[in-house]
């Protein structure tokens, strides 16, 4: 199977889309990036040229995916969220040169109109709130809201916020699976 592109699309030379893949209105795909199977772009999405996505990757309508960003797997990006990619933008200065990385790990969530500034990485499942500016690296599993963002809790794979217990273990009260809290992280505790 191929991938689905909407006429008002525009896919530059040098992509490699995925089978499965569906590119919607006024989107525009840059040269270069490489775009996984199942993939969902919504519409007016810009991915600048190189950025890597894995698969089933979802991305809600006006996002814009600079050069720098890799995301993982199974991601989720909220309408109008963006990444930045140079710390200290000037018109008048090129600063191609220095591009900070973006790493958004497996299955993470970044909500509507987020910020993610250049250089800081999210983890894998993390959560980011609706209106977040993240300005620092996000662990797995972390819940983060606000400007800047801070850390107000944990998540699980299915997106329910973990109570954890004078035990340290907490269930997701969708899936059932466990979580343990280790020396301030949280791991998935596999049976």
């Amino acid at each position: 199977m191929e991938y689905f592109a909407h006429e008002s699309s525009y896919i530059d030379d040098g992509c490699t889309i995925g089978s499965g893949t569906k590119i919607w209105h006024f989107s525009h795909i840059m040269s270069g990036c490489t775009i996984g199977k199942n993939c969902n772009i919504g519409q007016n999405v810009v991915i600048s040229p190189d950025v890597v996505l894995g698969d089933n990757v979802k991305i809600q309508n006006n996002v814009s995916v600079y050069t720098g960003v890799t995301c993982d797997d199974d991601v989720f990006l909220g309408p109008s969220c963006v990444f930045t990619n140079v710390i200290n933008p000037r018109s008048a200065v090129n600063r191609k040169e220095a591009y900070k990385k973006t790493h958004v790990g497996k299955g993470a969530s970044i909500g509507a109109n987020a910020t993610i500034v250049c250089g800081h990485d999210i983890g894998k499942y993390a959560f980011i709130g609706a209106g977040a500016v993240v300005t620092k690296t996000v662990p797995d599993y972390a819940l983060v809201v606000g400007n800047p963002a801070k850390q107000i809790g944990w998540m699980s794979e299915y997106g329910h916020r973990l109570t954890f217990g004078k035990d340290e273990v907490a269930i997701c009260p969708e899936s059932g699976e466990r979580y343990k809290m280790q020396d301030t992280k949280v791991i998935k505790i596999e049976v």
